[in-house]
């Protein structure tokens, strides 16, 4: 399956974004979807995931209640609503698929290309 992230964009602290995930070469209905994201000095950080049902969620603890990642299996994509963002969101967010639901970036056999998200005023 072939991922592509986008969305991002430059967006003033407390702003928000909203990021989407689309598929192409087969139906996301058959995968978890997590996201991660990537900032300059630090390792890629799980941001959120959800089960293929859309069931199940998990979010890191440094974007619990303010993030938001949800999917539409029909239109094949997943989102993820970015609210009261911080400078510290700043990062390359990336979208993955996985055949079971996880937290970790070592559970995800697909990668999509990053979208850039700059928190700032």
């Amino acid at each position: 399956v072939q991922l592509q992230a986008s969305g991002g964009g430059l967006v003033q602290p407390g702003g928000s974004l909203r990021l989407s995930c689309a598929a192409s070469g087969r139906t996301l209905s058959r995968y978890a979807m997590g996201w991660f994201r990537l900032s300059p000095g630090k390792e890629r950080e799980f941001v959120a995931a959800i089960s293929w049902s859309g069931g199940n969620t998990y979010y890191a603890d440094s974007v619990k209640g303010r993030f938001t990642i949800s999917r539409d299996n029909a239109k094949n994509t997943v989102s993820l609503q970015m609210n009261s963002l911080k400078p510290e969101d700043t990062a390359i967010y990336y979208c993955a698929a996985a055949y079971v639901i996880a937290t970790t970036a070592g559970g995800y056999d697909y990668w999509g290309q990053g979208t850039e998200v700059t928190v700032s005023s």
